[in-house]
């Protein structure tokens, strides 16, 4: 008796399809089993043998093919994985696209519960890349721009633009704002649920840098129409990120293409409203769904401003907070706490540091005064560590304050030999935290909060174009607190490790045609985000 085997692959032909989609819509055919089971069935006794009139080498031959089969069969469905998975991915991108699109066509004809434009003070816009010029891509690859269309931010008329504090419209569109409400319900941040990683133990530790490779760099126009002031990734999505300039506009981004050019999804006028300021500085609330900007005490004017990114109907898309407890100049840095009640600090040149918390879930916010006079000078930065409720500020006086909330008194202090403008913790170790000075070639200084009056280490760069050492030039740490970025008065980009054992940058990326103010590290793309006074975004692929 001979074991037959019904085919395992698939014959015709198939008109106006592919190979590969034919090969996905045609299952593996497997042998009769009727026929292989009494090739290796373990019950079968002789007589039942002798009446297959098996081999051992005939039933042997048939696990083989058996096992031939299955073998197929994984990869087969492998196979359709893999091809499914760039279906659904390009399927995602052209609805992506589809609803800009819709988004863009709706804004000026109609005003709808979900999709709002001129309510709100911005305009939709789908943007396409093209090669800019002059701006070239590093690494040979071609570098990407936005066309703008006809209601491009960039023709924007501000006399247009009025700011909503009582409209009860959205800000965005809607489908950015499913994005941002499904991520805030799926990932909300609770700080007290962070790990501390103890990197301290790594610091000056090698030899050698350890830092990846810039592979490409891609620029596009940044849309606003004077010089850049901010910079901000979204904390719960790492597509999203945020640009404000001195033109008083927030635009909204959203990274596509693997990071080789990003979609402007939004923009808003967020001038404060007596003096038309623009913002100093921003932070996203860490739920991702709102953020909050800084202003200017003078004249009366608004100090706090909240750009909402739900898609809520009862609050507006920009609104200010009624107090105004700093009483002079430039409000110069506002942070949120890694605390459980997430409050938020702001600081300016009055010389205070002011903390503030939601007393109630109607997005009201009260100010408590920490200190006014333990600065004698501007405060540049704020910031608050997790270990313990500390709130830290850095001052134009020199000054490193450590202040105990919970004791209400300073727990250290640190003077340094020059002015302190900024102040960063580390992401992982909750007892590190960085301080950006105004030392050339010594900007960067790393401290532990357990060490008094002694930095663990120190980082600096030299500028080729300018000795001053700015304010508006600023760091950020990458997600795994190993490395710092920061901008320079020249067109590049300087990367640190701190486990390197020199002062000076692990790696340096040319980067736009003006100076870098900020480059910031997505939580889990291969990417850095950078803007420069040539009003133009880069975008720069790690690997």
């Amino acid at each position: 008796m001979k074991i037959k085997f019904a085919s395992l692959g698939g014959g015709g032909k198939s008109v106006g399809r592919t190979e590969e989609e034919i090969g996905m819509t045609q299952p593996v055919k497997k042998p009769r089993l009727e026929e292989l089971w009494c090739a290796h069935s373990p019950e079968m006794d002789a007589a039942e043998a002798d009446e297959c009139n098996y081999t051992a080498d005939e039933q042997e031959a048939a696990l083989v093919a058996l096992v031939d089969h299955r073998t197929r069969e994984v990869h087969h469905l492998q196979q359709r994985i893999s091809y499914y998975t760039r279906q659904l991915e390009e399927a995602e991108k052209r609805l992506q696209e589809s609803e800009s699109m819709l988004a863009r066509f709706r804004g000026p004809r109609h005003t709808l519960p979900s999709i709002t434009s001129q309510d709100c003070g911005f305009k939709c816009v789908k943007a396409e890349p093209r090669s800019p010029s002059p701006i070239h891509a590093n690494g040979g690859s071609e570098a990407k721009r936005f066309i703008s269309s006809s209601h491009s931010p960039s023709v924007l008329n501000h006399s247009n633009l009025a700011i909503v504090a009582e409209q009860d419209k959205p800000c965005i569109p809607s489908s950015t704002g499913r994005v941002l409400e499904d991520q805030s319900n799926r990932r909300k941040r609770k700080f007290e649920q962070k790990e501390h990683k103890e990197l301290i133990a790594l610091v000056r530790s090698s030899s050698s840098p350890l830092t990846a490779q810039c592979n490409a760099s891609y620029y596009f126009s940044s849309q606003h129409k004077r010089k850049l002031r901010s910079l901000a990734p979204c904390p719960i999505n790492d597509q999203l990120f945020v640009t404000s300039a001195l033109d008083g506009v927030i635009n909204l981004w959203q990274v596509q293409s693997k990071g080789s050019f990003a979609s402007l999804l939004c923009t808003t006028d967020c001038m404060s409203q007596k003096q038309r300021r623009w913002p100093e500085d921003m932070a996203w609330h860490p739920e991702g769904n709102s953020l909050f900007s800084v202003y200017n005490a003078d004249g009366g004017d608004s100090q706090i401003s909240i750009l909402n990114f739900n898609r809520t109907k009862e609050s507006g898309c920009v609104t200010f907070l009624e107090d105004k407890p700093h009483v002079k100049g430039t409000i110069n840095s506002i942070s949120f706490l890694p605390w459980e009640s997430v409050p938020f600090i702001t600081g300016g040149s009055d010389h205070a540091v002011i903390l503030w918390n939601m007393k109630d879930k109607e997005n009201t916010w009260k100010p408590e005064l920490l200190h006014r006079n333990m600065h004698s000078s501007a405060v540049m930065g704020v910031s608050g560590m997790q270990m313990k409720q500390i709130v830290l500020s850095a001052g134009a006086d020199k000054r490193i304050l450590g202040f105990d909330v919970q004791a209400g008194s300073v727990l250290f202090k640190h003077q340094l030999e020059t002015k302190c403008m900024s102040v960063l913790p580390n992401p992982c170790d909750f007892n590190l935290f960085m301080v950006q000075t105004g030392s050339p070639e010594k900007q960067l200084r790393l401290f532990d909060i357990r060490l008094e009056k002694k930095e663990v280490h120190g980082f600096g760069w030299k500028q080729e174009s300018s000795e001053s050492q700015s304010a508006l030039i600023s760091q950020a740490w990458s997600p795994d607190g190993l490395h710092l970025t920061s901008g320079s008065a020249d067109p590049v980009i300087h990367v640190f490790d701190i486990r390197y054992n020199s002062h000076m940058p692990s790696r340096s990326i040319k980067a736009h045609q003006k100076r870098v103010f900020k480059a910031v590290w997505p939580h889990s793309l291969p990417l850095l985000i950078s803007i420069s006074s040539d009003l133009n975004i880069g975008l720069h692929k790690l690997a």
